[in-house]
């Protein structure tokens, strides 16, 4: 089913403008996000062919079935909370029955984690943007050889430093494991490479020291530390930095640096935006779509706060917020009783 089936079909129930726009915070070249709410044909609901969601292929244009929408209303999820909750200027569309959804019913005190919540995670995305555009890892991966060292007098000094300072090589290099103690090696060295030493790094994308066979007799040269644990952190990172290079809007990502500033300058904004709402939620126990914080969120867009101003903020919204929580006279929770009776009593007007 498409978008136009769902209008061809006379399925809406409800239409509107979302997004930036929604919020007035939109500028000329910003994009127009359309939602909606449907109800699925009678025969689809009762037999095998349910479906919960339709969108278009840049998901620009989202319309939720009803028992889908209400679900996620009682969920208190932001986006369809904000929809019944749109300017009357942004509905482009609105069936008689779809006012049985009350917005005021579907306000709880779970909008905190909702709202509030969301927004933290994206802080930390702003945390991790953070850390990469300051420590770009290069192209270049490290070896195991880079998380080894070697046991020099009450400490310890880097392997590859130690190979270089005996003019010695890793490929005569042979290890063994020392018994009941995790990562650490007897490192034994064959001048003559006559011995069959397998290295301490066998092949160039190894994960994991090599052992050796040792001669009865020989005795370790030195004793070898492989830091694994931070070669897995190491890897990992290093794996998330070129997949985000990889997937990165290269356009948001320019304009970051064009700022000076080392974070999502539209994302952090956007944060903020729910941080608010969930203040606003908590204390007026109404939803403001339109932003009266207009300006404020532009100042945080523009780049005018720098990445630990927006981190002391954010702290202390959360500490607002918390205050708000305490004081507010909203439900714990959404009457799911009543939910279920609106949707019932919805589906049944319209399909009669």
């Amino acid at each position: 089913m498409t978008i136009q089936d769902l209008k061809d079909k006379n399925l809406l129930l409800f239409e509107c403008i979302t997004g930036s726009r929604a919020y007035g915070l939109d500028h000329a070249l910003s994009d127009t996000d359309i939602k909606g709410v449907f109800i699925a044909p009678k025969e689809d609901f009762y037999g095998l062919n349910y479906i919960p969601q339709v969108n278009n292929e840049t998901n620009d244009e989202v319309y939720y079935e009803l028992g889908r929408f209400v679900d996620l209303l009682l969920k208190s999820n932001p986006s369809v909370i904000e929809l019944l909750h749109t300017p009357e200027d942004k509905i482009l569309y609105e069936h008689p029955l779809f006012s049985k959804l009350k917005a005021v019913n579907f306000l709880s005190k779970r909008c905190k984690d909702s709202f509030a919540g969301y927004a933290m995670t994206q802080v930390r995305k702003a945390s991790g943007l953070n850390k990469k555009i300051r420590k770009p890892f290069k192209k270049e991966k490290k070896s195991i050889l880079q998380f080894c060292y070697i046991l020099h007098g009450q400490g310890s000094m880097p392997f590859l430093d130690w190979l270089e300072k005996n003019e010695l090589q890793q490929e005569q290099c042979g290890l063994v494991n020392i018994n009941h103690v995790r990562d650490l090696y007897g490192l034994y060295y064959d001048k003559n490479d006559k011995l069959g030493y397998m290295g301490v790094m066998h092949k160039t994308n190894a994960t994991m020291v090599h052992l050796s066979s040792i001669p009865k007799g020989e005795k370790p040269l030195t004793y070898l530390s492989f830091n694994e644990d931070g070669y897995k952190t190491y890897c990992k990172d290093y794996r998330d930095y070129w997949q985000w290079v990889k997937n990165r809007n290269e356009t948001r990502y320019e304009n970051t640096l064009e700022n000076g500033k080392n974070y999502d300058s539209k994302n952090m904004m956007h944060t903020f935006r729910l941080l608010n709402m969930a203040e606003e939620i908590l204390r007026e126990e109404k939803v403001n779509v339109r932003r009266l914080d207009r300006e404020e969120l532009f100042r945080v867009k523009n780049g005018d706060f720098t990445y630990e101003e927006l981190m002391q903020k954010a702290e202390e919204k959360q500490k607002e917020i918390q205050e708000a929580y305490s004081l507010t006279n909203l439900p714990d929770n959404v009457e799911k009783s009543n939910a279920i009776r609106v949707l019932t009593e919805l589906r049944t007007s319209f399909y009669s």
